[in-house]
């Protein structure tokens, strides 16, 4: 069994990458740490990468939206009156 499921994984991983690479932040991360923790709980390393990598994506959109809004409140001016000096 597994030596279908490592050359496909290692396959997937690649295609992935090649495909759009500006898309991968989180998944790399998350995938290792999910990976590790399924090993651990199960021998279900695959199935942890994967949820791991979709769980690091989703929070790497969400922290990508965060500083999007926080610095697009920055940009804005404030609402408070100019002082003219007279």
């Amino acid at each position: 069994m597994k030596r279908v499921i490592l050359p496909l994984a290692a396959l997937a991983l690649t295609l992935s990458a090649a495909i759009s690479p500006a898309e991968a932040k989180g998944c790399l991360k998350g995938a290792l740490v999910g990976g590790v923790a399924g090993h651990y709980a199960g021998h279900h390393g695959v199935v942890g990468a994967v949820g791991g990598c979709i769980v690091g994506r989703h929070l790497a959109n969400e922290k990508e939206k965060a500083n999007a809004a926080s610095a697009a409140q920055r940009e804005q001016p404030s609402s408070a009156p100019e002082n003219k000096g007279y």
